[in-house]
């Protein structure tokens, strides 16, 4: 096997096998397998098409290629410059389709973002021990029936993480929750998150106060009639002034404001700071009743959650005072419970959006395999004298593939501004949604536009490459 030989074999193998790849990535995601192997395969497409391309190009011979690929591009540039209208109109249809597909693209990153933003909420190194699971149970009443999660049982926990200070507990909090409203004056706001907790709740809370301070030991103990509210809450009661200081009603109280919680956003109704209320847990005793189970809130060191959560399940079976032989009746929840219960949604509306947004892009390139043909027909006879004249068969294919991945690179490039304009337009009129235009999604948008190109104008390209010299030239 010559030198040539092998490169022809070798850049066919890795297109075959970057084509396998992706098929088995989609078929994993379809089937639901093992979610270790379809990014597994996705990763390894694109070094073998980046290998495909290499080795095509040494078969090709790389100075040929370069100086059959500058020639192509002049050939491009003057035939889409003499055919205006017709170049612009079949750029129109990969326009529509990369800014469908990009819309799509930065649309389900965003929600991305505004899922992550809000699960940021509940900590990636905390647990939360409840009397019920966050997830979907078939025999619900097992739990009905559950002991109520107890707030006094922070305090040996704390004291158990006191006596290891090299464990992978951090600090146990207590809290206390219910739906309550906020009042002052002529302002009210309804449907408040209302949290009863330590003062340690500080230490594990994923947001920063915007103004004044979180409230401390020395009032929780005194039952100090404070409360930390979010920037929501904030800005609906307090419209043209600052908070500190002043006093609102929360749920028929007057409570003083110590501190405002700095914007933390929300995304379809997540958890979020910005609609809550937070007193000392000792305050929420006096004045609201026990209506509903408490809660444990512990903060663990994120790099052995394993063996955090091991311990926790020891030491609450301890305060429980179960049996070896009894199961457990709490559950250790954390948020990637909530995340794989988002994950398999965000995946769906993914997968749909993009084969509905897809399908503008296909219109798209059919546009230009026919504007290819169509170019064919006009030039047979100009193909016929280049053929006679000694061009090679790739040389007439990779001519017309390159007027075809001009016209989709225009289209691309125009696109993905226009993509850029309307997602500006979308982060003023709807702030909460967050927008995510990144660099990676410009890459992506240029791809799919060459590999469009590539796909819509091979056909043509191959046929005009397979003329008969002889016939081309006496076509009228």
């Amino acid at each position: 096997m010559n030198r040539r030989s092998l490169f022809g074999f070798l850049w066919r193998t890795c297109l075959f096998a970057g084509l396998c790849s992706v098929l088995a990535a989609v078929w994993c995601w379809v089937l639901r397998l093992n979610p270790v192997f379809a990014p597994l395969y996705l990763r390894v497409v694109g070094p073998l098409l980046l290998l495909a391309l290499i080795f095509g190009i040494s078969d090709y011979g790389w100075r040929a290629f370069v100086a059959d690929l500058r020639e192509s591009a002049l050939i491009a540039s003057a035939q889409i410059r003499a055919n205006k209208t017709r170049s612009a109109l079949t750029a129109l249809g990969v326009i529509i389709g990369i800014v469908a597909v990009t819309l799509m693209g930065t649309a389900i990153s965003g929600i991305d973002a505004g899922v992550d933003r809000s699960l940021a909420g509940f900590g990636d190194d905390v647990f939360y021990v409840t009397k019920w699971p966050w997830r979907d149970v078939s025999d619900w009443w097992n739990y009905r029936n559950r002991r109520a999660i107890q707030t006094s049982y922070a305090l040996p926990i704390n004291e158990w993480i006191a006596a290891h200070p090299g464990g992978p507990l951090k600090v146990a909090v207590p809290t206390r929750n219910s739906g309550t409203n906020v009042v002052r004056g002529d302002y009210r706001v309804d449907n408040i998150f209302m949290l009863g907790t330590s003062s340690d709740y500080v230490r594990m809370a994923r947001s920063d106060m915007l103004e004044g301070r979180f409230f401390g030991e020395l009032e929780a103990q005194a039952a100090r009639n404070v409360v930390v509210i979010g920037y929501d809450v904030a800005n609906a009661l307090f419209p043209a002034g600052s908070p500190i200081g002043q006093t609102v009603r929360v749920g028929g109280h007057n409570f003083e404001v110590v501190g405002v919680a700095a914007r933390q956003g929300t995304f379809l109704g997540l958890f979020s700071w910005d609609s809550m209320v937070v007193m000392p847990l000792t305050t929420y005793r006096r004045y609201f009743a026990w209506n509903n189970d408490g809660e444990l809130r512990v903060q663990v060191d994120a790099k052995r959650m394993d063996e955090a959560r091991d311990e926790l399940r020891g030491l609450m079976r301890r305060v429980r005072q179960l049996d070896p032989a009894q199961k457990d009746d709490f559950e250790i929840n954390e948020q990637g419970t909530i995340r794989e219960q988002l994950d398999p949604i965000k995946n769906g509306i993914a997968l749909g959006g993009l084969v509905i947004t897809s399908l503008s892009l296909f219109v798209g390139a059919i546009g230009i395999m026919n504007i290819t043909y169509v170019s064919v027909k006009e030039r047979t006879k100009e193909i016929g004298t280049r053929k006679a004249l000694g061009a090679r068969r790739r040389t007439i294919l990779l001519q017309f593939l390159v007027e075809a991945v001009s016209i989709c690179i225009v289209g691309g490039l125009a696109g993905l501004l226009l993509t850029r304009v309307l997602t500006s337009v979308v982060a003023v009129v709807a702030p909460s949604f967050p927008v995510v235009f990144s660099p990676t999604l410009v890459l992506w948008g240029l791809g799919v536009s060459v590999v469009t190109g590539v796909v819509s104008g091979f056909a043509p390209a191959w046929q005009a490459s397979k003329l008969d010299p002889v016939v081309a030239l006496r076509y009228e």
